[in-house]
């Protein structure tokens, strides 16, 4: 039984459980967790679950912590056991799995697998997924200017305007995403004008948060706080700037203020896919 911590405080802790990996509960609880003001929540995942024994154990903490289960067992006498032991100690779960898989038996007569880890299984989109997310470690903060001829997506914007987190979330879905950043000082590359403007997207942001943003960065790395990073007028010029050239190359632009990075990620796939169809049309 391995048991990974997603992260510690001092907070309400909730239990993923999987015979699998415990990705898809663990996503789950984090959607649900941004749903309400809770930062000080403990996440502890046990993965790879084969035994009755280790259902007990996981209950029986648990019950000792106040905190509830969420899992995703596909073994029949693993999610009894959970039931029983549950029910037994009082303990409240979840079960993310069980609703969807007895969906598919009533609606289409089905007989699921009972296979731990299916979803991770080595197929082309896994292999996909994992030359994505490759591909934007390599094309990150336009280190490769090369890397722009073959991306999905190219992501605009001055630093700190979310595009390096955008850019790996996108890879996860398998979309290859390269991002640069816009400097008013540094010439761009020559090969962002050969880019069909339907695969770029610029990102901006209001000044007052990215004074904020920025100032606490420099905080963090133990910068002076009134260093030209974080100084309005230069961060005004840097906006105008990466607007004047999204502008110029015709490409949609999101204000990425406030916004969660599933969000804009979203945004971002909206876009490439209305611009491409109004290219065919």
């Amino acid at each position: 039984m391995a048991m990974t911590e997603a992260w510690r405080a001092e907070a309400q802790t909730i239990y993923v459980c999987s015979d699998s990996l415990g990705d898809t509960a663990e996503a789950v609880v984090q959607a649900a967790i941004h749903q309400f003001d809770m930062r000080r929540v403990h996440i502890v995942r046990y993965a790879q679950l084969r035994t009755e024994d280790e259902i007990r154990d996981v209950v029986e903490t648990a019950e000792r912590s106040g905190g509830f289960i969420a899992y995703t067992l596909v073994q029949p006498e693993l999610r009894e056991m959970m039931k029983v032991e549950s029910i037994r100690r009082g303990v409240r779960v979840v079960d993310i799995m069980g609703p969807m898989m007895q969906a598919f038996i009533d609606t289409f007569h089905g007989h699921p697998k009972r296979q731990p880890g299916l979803l991770h299984t080595l197929n082309d989109e896994y292999f996909k997924r994992v030359d994505a997310i490759e591909f934007a470690v390599k094309a990150d903060d336009g280190r490769d200017p090369r890397a722009l001829l073959n991306a999905d997506i190219v992501l605009l914007g001055v630093s700190r305007t979310s595009k390096t987190p955008v850019s790996v979330f996108l890879a996860h879905k398998g979309v290859r995403v390269a991002n640069l950043p816009l400097v008013p000082e540094v010439r761009l590359p020559g090969e962002l004008r050969q880019i069909p403007r339907e695969r770029i997207v610029g990102f901006t942001m209001r000044v007052d948060n990215m004074i904020r943003i920025r100032s606490e960065r420099l905080r963090h790395m133990g910068l002076p706080m009134h260093a030209q990073y974080a100084d309005r007028r230069r961060i005004e010029e840097e906006l105008l700037y990466a607007e004047t050239v999204v502008r110029d190359l015709g490409c949609p632009l999101i204000d990425v203020t406030d916004r969660a990075i599933e969000e804009t990620a979203q945004k971002v796939l909206e876009l490439v896919k209305v611009s491409r169809l109004e290219q065919r049309l």
